[in-house]
């Protein structure tokens, strides 16, 4: 029995990731000695892996697999893995639930939302100018926050931001229950959700009904002015119609921790953008010291046969 750790599309790739190839593959081992870690690419005999943690994998590498009995994401997504068409289809698949990355996710959507709100960006630019101008800043009555995705890491930063006294409306693909969160559900009513949000944030998941939901069509539904947030992945946005919508003043500005393409290209126009601000996918990130134990758990769960944690819906998508 042993644990294959398979992490980078290719060894460009591999080098972006080094708190999983390193730090992590040392707790395990550190931690767990009598454990059988293999690193790709030198998993020994494929016929003895039975257990395959992954990120951004080799595509392929996990149908070579015959005895493979679980695959477990080092992130909350998983889309990563569901983008391999040769996947095992009969192999479960798990994903990280971790608090500590829910409560990052939180803190960056806190940030963003109350630097919008109380207008530091303005300050920002009148103290360069020396200008003693109190502008009126928003004010937390007149402005809705909307979450794209009220599932563990939205519905946590929903709740957070309503406890701030900022009004907080969600949606989601299915019905949620949350304190104090005016709920929305399914395309029949994402209209309505946009049409309320004054800082729109996305939190889903990237699924085929996800993708490029971020494109005109639901920008025009947002109020004028309206200012996005994008913390699920650079699929969700088509990243032309954000570029024209800044442009007519549909959206006023752009926050984006997520990309199409990572890293972002030295010459793509967001760079210099004055009304995006870029961060480097640095959000959430996994932490190998509070995601040992579930990765462990499972790992003796489907040697022993029993029900896997955080099992995912391949066809759902998360």
């Amino acid at each position: 029995m042993a644990i294959a750790l398979l992490v980078g599309r290719n060894e460009q790739d591999k080098k972006r990731f080094p708190h999983f190839t390193q730090k992590f593959a040392q707790l395990l081992t550190t931690l767990h000695p009598d454990l059988d870690l293999r690193i790709y690419p030198d998993l020994g005999d494929y016929n003895e892996i039975d257990f395959a943690i992954v990120w951004r994998h080799p595509l392929g590498v996990l149908a070579q697999l015959p005895n493979l009995k679980c695959i477990a994401s080092l992130g909350a997504g998983v889309d990563h893995i569901l983008a391999d068409i040769n996947l095992p289809t009969e192999v479960p698949i798990v994903r990280i639930v971790d608090p500590a990355m829910s409560t990052e996710i939180t803190q960056y959507v806190v940030a963003t939302v109350l630097y919008r709100l109380k207008r530091f960006d303005l300050w920002a630019d009148n103290q360069q100018q020396k200008i003693w101008r109190s502008t009126s800043q928003f004010n937390f009555l007149d402005k809705t926050v909307g979450i794209l995705g009220l599932g563990f890491l939205g519905g946590h930063a929903a709740q957070t931001l309503h406890s701030l006294g900022i009004k907080v409306i969600g949606w989601s693909q299915s019905p949620k229950k949350l304190t104090g969160i005016t709920h929305f559900t399914g395309a029949a009513e994402l209209n309505s959700f946009l049409s309320k949000s004054d800082v729109l944030v996305c939190l889903l998941p990237l699924t085929t009904e996800t993708t490029e939901i971020l494109n005109a069509k639901n920008f025009a539904r947002l109020p004028r002015c309206a200012y996005l947030i994008n913390l699920g992945r650079g699929d969700h946005l088509v990243e032309a119609d954000l570029l024209a919508a800044l442009d007519s003043d549909q959206l006023s500005g752009a926050c984006l921790d997520v990309f199409r393409e990572e890293p972002l290209p030295p010459d793509h126009p967001f760079w210099a953008h004055p009304h995006i601000r870029v961060t480097p996918h640095i959000a959430s990130v996994t932490n190998p010291n509070t995601v040992m134990s579930q990765i462990i758990d499972n790992y003796q769960r489907a040697i022993a046969g029993e029900p896997l944690l955080n099992c995912i819906d391949p066809k759902r998508g998360y």
